[in-house]
């Protein structure tokens, strides 16, 4: 067997544990009489949590500047 057949087969098996434990918590949380879910410290419904991000940078657009720019910009905020 090649190298890279030992290594794909290691991450096949490694991807199957990892789906086999998450159906078995996925059964375990969902399951009608679970004492976590009935306590209420599981919860399969959440509130989404969000961002007010309202405050304008002072640095302003990043992904439009040059290069040079960005170097100008962290030596004078007092980077390297």
């Amino acid at each position: 067997m090649s190298e890279e057949n030992k290594v794909s087969n290691d991450i096949l098996a490694i991807l199957k544990a990892l789906t086999d434990k998450i159906e078995t918590l996925e059964r375990t949380v969902y399951a009608k009489d679970n004492l976590l879910m009935k306590s209420g410290l599981v919860v399969s419904q959440s509130p989404t949590p969000s961002m007010d991000n309202k405050i304008s940078s002072p640095v302003g657009d990043v992904g439009s500047m040059d290069w040079k720019d960005i170097h100008k910009m962290v030596e004078k905020v007092g980077g390297q």
